[in-house]
Order: structure tokens, then sequence, then C-alpha cells
């Protein structure tokens, strides 16, 4: 069993966000993200890829939405999005937004 720090590694990384996937289960299967908007940041992008699908859950914070989706993710509410679709996510919140993204590979879409 693996326990895993998402909030500090996402804090302390260049883009802030922190992927679990494959280097850290040994699994193809799925994978999540873990990923923190700073008040005032934008342009946070949002596209799974080919062969994989993706459920966006806005944690903290309410996040204003681009693209495949436009309007507001509440705090607590999902939005499924799926292979080549983007979004662009954007905190005009004052203080920080925290969503997960959980992930997993579509038939045919395994690496």
């Amino acid at each position: 069993m693996n326990i895993f720090d998402l909030k500090n590694k996402a804090l302390n990384s260049q883009f802030g966000e922190h992927i679990i996937g494959y280097k850290e289960t040994g699994s193809h299967a799925c994978y999540m993200i873990y990923g923190v908007l700073k008040s005032g940041e934008k342009d946070r992008l949002i596209k799974p890829g080919k062969g994989h699908e993706e459920i966006l859950l806005a944690m903290v914070g309410d996040l204003q939405v681009t693209g495949y989706y436009n309007g507001i993710l509440i705090e607590g509410t999902a939005l499924h999005v799926v292979g080549d679709s983007e979004c662009i996510l954007e905190n005009k919140g004052t203080s920080d937004a925290v969503y997960v993204i959980s992930g997993g590979h579509s038939e045919g879409g395994h690496h």
C-alpha cells in the first residue's frame, strides 16, 4: 500500500499539479491528478487526449471553464471530458482553488 502526498507535491511543482500514474502504481489502467489554481490564475489546460477520459472535480472553490464546456464548475461538481476535447480553467476567486482529475484509458487507448 502506498500513501501519496498530493497537496505538497502540487504546491511545489512548476505547473501546480501532481499526477499519480504508472510510475507510482505500475498500472496503465487509471491515473489521478491533484491540481491547485492560485487566485487569479488562468489558462490551465485540461485535455485528456486520444483514447483517454477524465472526470474533473472542483474540490475547493469554483472554476471558470471555457472550451468543451463553458460555465462555472461549482465546488463539489464534476465534468466528464473525453479524448481531444479541451477545457481551460481559471480561478476568479480570492483564494486557491483545488481540483482533482481521475482519468483512464478508453477502449483502444492504452499506451
